[in-house]
């Protein structure tokens, strides 16, 4: 059965950002490696474990769920040909027209909520996975809903000190089994977990 998924880089202290949304050095293990560089239609790049675990991150995923800051973040660099190239619901309290990019992004806005994206979401991906691609805010209320079945953090070895935190905003205690933990030469640790329901 068709999944939901998040994955989120953090800092060791569990911020998902810093101080007025900068991510500066959280995101810095993607930038090189060849999955990264191939959803951004740009060759080469590294080919290790970073990279087998964000490609498989991706391989199955079918459409994303974001928030409204992520899309108002992003949509100025990610230019006319988003890196997505797969229906993306925008969580907002502004409606807006449906965006059209090249390479098969839509950009759908969901005036009614987090959970009515997801079933949006769900429908378009087909057999599937949806991602929750965050901001830190969306994560937080999938987790709230119950909706999201499994969590993988990528841990940075950095203390940000402020910011947003991950897992800020939790209404009830959220049971996790750990699927699998991958220690990478770059120093990002991979955590995987189910959440259970």
């Amino acid at each position: 059965m068709a999944k939901v998924t998040t994955n989120m880089s953090i800092s060791l202290d569990g911020f998902a950002a810093g101080p007025n949304d900068s991510v500066d050095g959280l995101h810095d293990w993607l930038y090189e490696l060849s999955s990264w560089r191939e959803r951004h239609g740009l060759d080469g790049g590294t080919s290790d474990v970073d990279a087998e675990v964000l490609d498989e991150a991706f391989r199955n995923v079918g459409a994303l769920v974001m928030g409204r800051r992520m899309f108002d973040l992003g949509e100025q660099p990610w230019g006319d040909e988003p890196p997505f190239h797969m229906p993306v619901f925008v969580v907002t309290h502004r409606a807006r027209e449906p965006k059209v990019c090249k390479g098969g992004t839509t950009f759908t806005f969901v005036t009614e909520g987090f959970e009515a994206a997801v079933p949006q979401a769900r429908e378009a991906a087909g057999e599937r996975d949806v991602a929750v691609a965050g901001g830190p805010d969306v994560i937080q209320q999938a987790l709230n809903a119950g909706l999201l079945d499994e969590i993988q953090v990528h841990v940075v070895p950095l203390l940000l000190g402020d910011g947003q935190r991950l897992f800020d905003n939790l209404r009830a205690r959220v049971e996790l089994e750990r699927i699998r933990v991958v220690e990478a030469p770059s120093g990002v640790t991979h955590l995987r977990y189910r959440v259970v329901q």
